[in-house]
């Protein structure tokens, strides 16, 4: 803790401030003005605004605009492929000082190990990470996950300085229908912050979801949804990441009136992405080029997420504040010049101080070897269930068509886009082994396969050619997790993801030119999604509508069970 006298002596100007950036505005997120001032930070904490103030190090930003450092409020760093420690070098310079992670997807392969391992990287980043507590390990019934955690195991975390909370609670069928395992951990955490997870959830069903005292949602994917929710007194993460993208839909409550109502997430962006598009400055960028209020947009970005989360110490450009600042070029580009997180200026150099942490799960893929002939589909009398996949969305269709068959196999339907799914059991637990049918890839020959399932994490296998689907399932074994495309026998692209199954061992630079290859090699078996592998991981997710597949069979997520 620094000492209060340092921060008032500086403060006032009796003593020189550490940092001075002078020659600049600051954007006042209270009244909207950008307001032509000296800011002073001492130590973590800005100490000085509307002033002139002296420096150790003084700052010209002559020409440029501080804003506050950018919350992302809902993610799973596992999703951007990397460990903590790369993402806080990926995303920082972006201007995204504080990020709020549900270590989700670790936990439902390695349970309260995962959880450890990323609060001991969040005590060591840059980028102050903060952690809630996955609520749905494993998610559902419906689907055989790596580990289980029920309140008991949960509890001895919550008290840790990084613990935020209980995280997105998106079993919404079991707390509306008082499941006592979801109502312990709902009652565990009673006072504090609970995370929302409540795709399409209206009504009185929704009435009775927020009545556990969940305040916040990230599934909101039109205008309408949302207005129900804030009524009803949530706070609305408004979400733009490599598959989920509900900006646009939601750019009608992006308003000065109801940005103390939103925050901004990501929920989630591969390295790729934000190398070529930015992070979260990319969603300021877009809503304030279609027309949204930057008052709104940075308010949503700042301010309103660090008090939706109870982070009462950041969020604005004001004395006494943590000094977590991007210097902008513009409001309307925002491209961030220079960055502090904690008053400690980025650079290459701060990174190279942190501490490392040890991975854990590099053995975690146990999946039993495959073949061909696992892959068939009996021919049954009409029609068979298909996942509809929407572009830019998680939420699936449940459609059905009348497949045709060779012998007394249904194949895949090139003419209608329809090829196989499956997903394995890859924890070593039963072995379990799920095929059905997808459309929308765009494939016409090959498979992709990964270790990347929401939300427990199977293997996931899209494809055209049995032999090809098999030969990438095993794949995956052999280079403990990650994703891989084969085309006519042989492997196209890969890359390894030893930690968990789920994030690489290597630099966001080397994931990112590698995500670049195996894109190109998707596309080269005629996929037309923008990020096929990110949509792949989505198809086992059983909390989604409409229409999903795990490894023990399709499930009818309106129905909340498994298909006959």
């Amino acid at each position: 803790m620094q000492k209060l006298e340092k921060l008032i002596d500086q403060g006032t100007g009796r003593e020189p401030a550490d940092i001075v950036l002078k020659g600049g505005r600051f954007f006042d997120l209270a009244t909207g003005e950008l307001v032509a001032s000296d800011i002073a930070i001492s130590g973590e904490r800005i100490v000085g605004t509307c002033g002139d103030y002296r420096g150790h190090e003084e700052i010209d930003i002559s020409g440029r605009i501080v804003v506050p450092g950018f919350i992302d409020t809902h993610l799973h760093i596992e999703s951007s492929l990397v460990t903590p420690h790369e993402f806080d070098r990926c995303v920082l310079p972006y201007g995204v000082t504080t990020a709020i992670c549900d270590p989700h997807e670790i936990a439902n392969v390695l349970g309260t190990e995962g959880i450890q391992f990323f609060l001991d990287s969040s005590e060591q980043t840059i980028m102050d990470i903060r952690v809630q507590l996955s609520s749905c390990v494993p998610a559902t019934h419906l689907e055989t996950s790596g580990a289980d955690l029920p309140v008991e195991r949960l509890l001895p975390f919550r008290d840790h300085p990084k613990v935020i909370g209980l995280a997105e609670f998106m079993n919404f069928p079991g707390v509306i229908h008082k499941d006592p395992v979801c109502l312990a951990k709902l009652q565990a955490f009673q006072g504090g912050h609970i995370d929302g997870h409540a795709p399409l959830l209206r009504g009185n069903d929704l009435n009775g979801y927020l009545s556990t005292g969940i305040r916040t949602d990230h599934e909101c994917t039109t205008a309408e949804e949302a207005l129900e929710k804030i009524r009803k007194g949530m706070h609305i993460l408004v979400r733009e990441g490599s598959v989920s993208k509900d900006l646009h839909a939601l750019m009608p409550i992006i308003t000065e009136r109801l940005s103390p109502f939103l925050a901004l997430c990501t929920d989630d962006r591969n390295p790729l992405d934000i190398a070529e598009q930015g992070h979260l400055d990319y969603m300021i960028r877009t809503a304030i080029a279609h027309g949204r209020a930057p008052l709104a947009v940075y308010r949503a970005a700042s301010i309103s997420a660090a008090k939706a989360f109870g982070l009462q110490d950041r969020g604005l450009v004001a004395p006494g504040w943590r000094a977590d600042l991007v210097v902008i070029d513009t409001l309307e580009d925002c491209r961030a010049e220079i960055v502090f997180s904690a008053g400690r200026r980025v650079t290459d150099a701060l990174f190279a101080t942190r501490a490392s942490t040890a991975p854990v799960g590099l053995d975690s893929v146990k999946a039993r070897p495959v073949s061909a002939a696992q892959f068939a589909v009996p021919v049954t009398d009409g029609e068979v269930p298909v996942i509809g996949v929407l572009p830019g969305k998680i939420i699936t269709e449940h459609r059905r068509y009348r497949l045709p068959a060779k012998g007394n196999q249904t194949t895949v339907d090139l003419a209608n886009d329809i090829i196989k799914v499956a997903v394995i059991e890859r924890h070593g637990k039963n072995g379990n082994h799920a095929n059905g049918f997808v459309q929308g890839f765009g494939l016409k020959k090959g498979a992709i396969a990964s270790t990347v399932g929401h939300d427990s994490h199977n293997i996931c296998v899209v494809g055209v050619d049995e032999d090809d689907m098999a030969m990438a399932a095993n794949r995956l074994g052999e280079i403990k997790g990650g994703f891989v495309v084969v085309e006519n026998g042989k492997v196209t692209g890969e890359i390894a993801l030893p930690v968990a199954g789920l994030m690489s061992l290597e630099p966001y630079e080397t994931v990112r030119d590698t995500l670049h290859h195996l894109r190109q090699a998707a596309f080269a078996l005629g996929a037309t999604l923008e990020e096929p592998f990110l949509q792949l991981a989505f198809l086992p997710l059983p909390v989604i509508p409409h229409l999903k597949i795990s490894d023990r069979g399709m499930v009818d997520v309106d129905r909340f069970a498994l298909m006959g």
